[in-house]
């Protein structure tokens, strides 16, 4: 399986570094299968660092079905009620449960944020956020947590993302 990992500098030596906001899976190294979540990503990146330049390193792993026999693994196949309750302890820092060396699964970006919002001010109840996230089309992503996981990802290349004046 290939997957993406949207920078603003290529990164052909994955390696877990902590970051100064929480994530949707926490503490690792995210990538995707999605090339295009990739690119809008490495803009992101690139734009909030304010240096480099976007790019997309590539990589190929073993399939989840092979990973899951060698690690421990964590699959949402849908945004369901585990799933939203794990991104938002996630998010919001609060996330104390099971360690998995990969979590994979939908990606809450920004197009969802304001549900997202909604659902933590208690304006939305769990049912009706896991409901309006079910119709959105949200890409995946495929997080490595350990050392011994991030060993799987093999570096085959990347390209740098064309970007217009205006970004």
């Amino acid at each position: 399986m290939i997957v993406y990992h949207g920078s603003n500098m290529i990164v052909d030596q994955p390696r877990l570094v902590h970051q100064n906001r929480t994530l949707d899976f926490g503490y690792g190294f995210y990538t995707t299968t999605n090339q295009n979540q990739a690119i809008s990503f490495a803009g992101e990146v690139t734009d909030r660092r304010e240096s480099g330049s976007p790019c997309v390193s590539m990589y190929e792993v073993p399939e989840l079905d092979e990973l899951k026999s060698k690690y421990k693994v964590l699959i949402f196949p849908e945004p369901n009620e585990e799933w939203l309750d794990f991104v938002f302890a996630n998010r919001n820092g609060s996330y104390n449960g099971e360690h998995y060396d990969i979590v994979f699964g939908p990606v809450a970006n920004d197009t969802i944020y304001r549900t997202f919002i909604a659902y933590e001010e208690g304006i939305l109840t769990k049912d009706e956020t896991i409901a309006r996230l079910k119709v959105k089309k949200l890409f995946d992503q495929m997080t490595f947590t350990t050392e011994m996981a991030l060993k799987e990802l093999k570096y085959i290349g990347q390209f740098d993302v064309g970007r217009d004046q205006n970004g």
